[in-house]
């Protein structure tokens, strides 16, 4: 049988380049999160990205601290309590990235915009603040019609704003759960990632687990995203990490302030993209720098039930990787 399963560096290869728009970020700063994907992007070398990420998560951090991103666009820039992201501030306060600002809202309503392939998106949100009138990509432009162009309200006459819909490249996934051919399960918060897998052009999901496709037609009505908009599905235990991801593991609190930190500077970027980044040359070699005693610290925690409905159907490790070292997709 045919499968969307393939390894993550084939994934990274085939549906990347440099300069695209490149989206991922999913349940709240320091939820689910494609990460690893993140670091594969750097190990590949991929430069002058324009990312888009509903929310700053350690992935955008991770990416700016390297340079890898030239233009980004989000709803937030904080990981929450872990502080302010320091590679990104350091990205941008450097001149390196320019960081284009909207609310959270406003990023949902466009990124549901590109999903419905709408024109513009009608705005009543970031009227009327700097959210309408400062736009980054073009800073000697003040106050800026461009970014929230007016428009009326063919009804009522009113004057309203636009935001112009997002279709970004690729979108990169974190999902909990998915089969070979792409059906996913998302447990925990959903965030936005229902409207960026309709919105983006290509969608990766890089699933913490696999599991047999019955168990998509046992919960027909939890398959948030459905294969037939999905290009490939990458295997990789852990793809959040140090983010949580609800009913397989916890954020892990002590590497979440410590990469934020080491991110912070230039030798201590470096430091850390020589631990995280390059030290690993698969799956296993990854969860071995992660460590089994922390993953199995991290996966035992007051989450791990929402699992329980599922179990029956996951794939033995062994199995989905022999999935992904076969795939065909």
């Amino acid at each position: 049988m045919s499968t969307k399963v393939i390894t993550l560096d084939e994934a990274v290869r085939r549906y990347t380049w440099d300069g695209m728009q490149y989206a991922s970020g999913a349940a709240l700063p320091v939820g689910s999160d494609a990460i690893a994907f993140g670091r594969e992007l750097l190990r590949q070398k991929r430069r002058d990205l324009h990312a888009v990420f509903h929310a700053n998560t350690q992935q955008l951090n991770l990416l700016a601290a390297a340079g890898a991103v030239a233009r980004a666009e989000c709803g937030f820039s904080g990981l929450e309590g872990f502080g302010f992201a320091n590679g990104l501030r350091r990205a941008v306060e450097q001149g390196r990235l320019v960081l284009e600002d909207y609310s959270n809202l406003g990023m949902t309503l466009r990124l549901l915009g590109g999903a419905l392939n709408w024109p513009f998106v009608p705005a009543t949100v970031n009227i009327g603040s700097d959210l309408e009138y400062r736009r980054a990509f073009e800073p000697g432009i003040h106050p800026n019609r461009s970014k929230i162009p007016a428009v009326t309200d063919p009804f009522s006459g009113r004057q309203i704003g636009a935001f112009s819909p997002l279709r970004p490249d690729l979108a990169a996934i974190h999902v909990t759960l998915a089969d070979s051919d792409g059906n996913a399960i998302m447990l925990g918060t959903e965030w936005s990632r229902f409207e960026l897998s309709r919105a983006a052009k290509r969608v990766v999901l890089l699933a913490d687990a696999l599991v047999h496709t019955d168990c998509m037609r046992q919960y027909p009505n939890l398959v948030r995203i459905p294969g037939i908009i999905v290009e490939a599905v990458v295997y990789w235990p852990f793809a959040a990490w140090p983010q949580a991801s609800p009913g397989m593991y916890d954020v892990d609190e002590a590497h979440m302030k410590a990469m934020n930190e080491a991110l912070g500077s230039e030798q201590g970027a470096a430091a850390y993209f020589h631990d995280y980044v390059d030290s690993y040359a698969d799956l296993d070699g990854y969860l071995e720098r992660i460590g089994a005693g922390k993953r199995a610290e991290l996966s035992n925690g007051a989450t791990a039930f929402l699992l329980d409905p599922y179990r029956r159907w996951l794939l033995p490790h062994a199995e989905a990787q022999a999935l992904s070292t076969g795939g065909d997709a």
